[in-house]
């Protein structure tokens, strides 16, 4: 989206502020006056027409009228029918995010929905009632059927809801709160349920932490380049400008930026470019280049860091969409039928994105790998081991858990996107199964922050084996000290699995991102 966006534009950095509690989400006054604008127009249009979802039965059965007297009972069938999900429930924060995406889309004054229905799922954000929602469900063409099918029950005061961190009767938080349940009108049912609002919520909260991710491989990356007393060539402007993706040039003036002011790595003028270094010598000890997983860091960070960026603009524009069907259009006096419920963009862009952080979750692997390996680094006891080895085993047992776990990512890679089964009575014959792929990528992004702690560890480990702190760059040190916050040096055998899920949450909560 070109130009200055509207002042109800809902950002990635919005999203952020309302998961993690720094902003409250509030209804505008000019949200609320489209969508009553397009309610009333709606109301008086449907008059003696047939529009689906108002006065028919839903997806094959739309050949079927509904009575007059039946039309709003027609909406509660259409939710209790559909609230049919299995598996764990969403957390609270996702669903919250859920909500307010939901919220936003329908405020958008294209589906005609009642402004009391608006004001309630309003209300129940600011309350904190966020209704159960199972992960399994929808397969994302008609959007996120089955899982807004669950939020929308809530909406009408039925099943089960968390509040004030239990999980309660929706009725009893309702009673609780001193608010009412929505009364359905017109297409309120459908509304509610038709559209991307579940996979497109959980992707703002992929992205989210997906850009720590990005900020932390980049740092991380950086202080490795410093641990093996690297050249600095490999991220050089000179270098990396003779290519023209965007993205590596961005990575390597990020790395540029973290080692600014260390004084351990290596200029190939003073050494392999000085004639008096190099006089007489036929084997260098010292790596003419370094391996791949520390020289190729931008060409590597690079396209995963352009394919986020691609995929925060899609998803902002998704989340800004009206992705129901069919559309009211005040302005044109008009009902069009068509599929903006269909979740392709959602499913590719989490595909894409899950693919990108396992390659990241790999190359942070490869790292973890090289500090373990004295044979590869020839500088660090086997295992950063500081113990007695033989008798100790050091971080061993975590380089373990960091390649199951991005062994699990590769196989989790495989698209969903292309994974369409038709059903619906072959009325949904081509589907997205756009939160099927959120889930996916939010299970890799969390994976990856399980790799990524192990990672932090053996460089806090490194670093102290190796004495260096105090000739490390700022931001070398900076983490390095974020790391000792949540474990400490380890020089005896003893379980460490307390301090790398500490690790993991105070990552998870970090406001770093790229």
């Amino acid at each position: 989206m070109t130009g200055n966006l509207p002042s109800d534009y809902l950002q990635l950095k919005d999203i952020q502020g309302y998961l993690r509690g720094d902003k409250e989400y509030v209804l505008a006054d000019s949200q609320l006056k489209r969508s009553i604008r397009s309610f009333e127009f709606l109301s008086e249009f449907s008059k003696n027409k047939v529009i689906y979802g108002i006065n028919t039965g839903f997806g094959p059965m739309a050949q079927y009228r509904v009575g007059e007297e039946n039309l709003k009972e027609l909406q509660y069938n259409l939710i209790r029918s559909h609230a049919n999900g299995t598996g764990d429930f969403l957390s609270p924060a996702a669903t919250k995010i859920i909500m307010i995406c939901r919220l936003n889309t329908l405020a958008l004054g294209f589906s005609g929905t009642s402004p009391g229905v608006l004001k309630t799922l309003a209300s129940y954000i600011t309350n904190e009632i966020y209704p159960l929602i199972p992960q399994h469900g929808g397969v994302g063409a008609s959007g996120d059927l089955v899982q807004l099918a669950h939020l929308a029950l809530g909406l009408i005061g039925e099943g089960k809801a968390y509040f004030k961190n239990e999980i309660v009767t929706t009725e009893y938080a309702l009673h609780a709160a001193n608010i009412k349940p929505a009364e359905l009108e017109l297409r309120d049912g459908l509304s509610l349920i038709n559209g991307t609002s579940c996979m497109s919520g959980l992707a703002t909260i992929n992205l989210i932490q997906t850009s720590t991710l990005l900020h932390y491989s980049v740092l991380a990356s950086s202080v490795m380049n410093e641990l093996t007393a690297s050249y600095t060539d490999s991220f050089s402007q000179e270098l990396n400008g003779a290519k023209l993706h965007s993205g590596q040039q961005f990575i390597a003036q990020k790395m540029r930026e973290n080692l600014a002011d260390g004084n351990v790595l290596k200029n190939r003028k003073d050494h392999l470019f000085n004639e008096e270094f190099i006089d007489g010598q036929e084997f260098f000890s010292e790596k003419v280049q370094e391996y791949y997983s520390l020289r190729c860091v931008p060409q590597i960070i690079g396209p995963i860091y352009d394919t986020y960026l691609n995929a925060k603009k899609i998803v902002e524009e998704e989340i800004n969409s009206a992705n129901d069907n069919p559309i009211v259009c005040a302005d044109t006096e008009n009902v069009y039928h068509g599929g903006n419920f269909h979740g392709d963009y959602i499913s590719f862009e989490m595909d894409k994105l899950k693919i990108g952080v396992t390659k990241m979750s790999m190359l942070m692997e490869r790292q973890i790998n090289y500090l373990m390996n004295n044979r590869l680094n020839n500088k660090f006891p086997a295992f950063l081991n500081m113990g007695k080895l033989g008798f100790n085993f050091g971080l061993q047992g975590m380089q373990f858990t960091a390649v199951s776990t991005t062994a699990e990512n590769q196989t989790l890679s495989n698209p969903v996107y292309v994974h369409s089964i038709p059903n619906n009575g072959d009325n949904q014959d081509i589907v997205s199964m756009g939160t099927n792929s959120a889930l996916m990528a939010e299970r890799v992004v969390n994976n990856t922050f399980e790799v990524l702690s192990v990672q932090l560890v053996a460089i806090a480990q490194a670093i102290d084996i190796d004495q260096s702190y105090e000739k490390l760059s700022t931001a070398s040190k900076t983490l390095y000290d974020f790391v000792r916050k949540s474990i400490e040096v380890i020089k005896e055998d003893k379980p460490q699995y307390e301090g790398l899920a500490r690790l993991k949450a105070n990552l998870l909560q970090s406001k770093e991102g790229l």
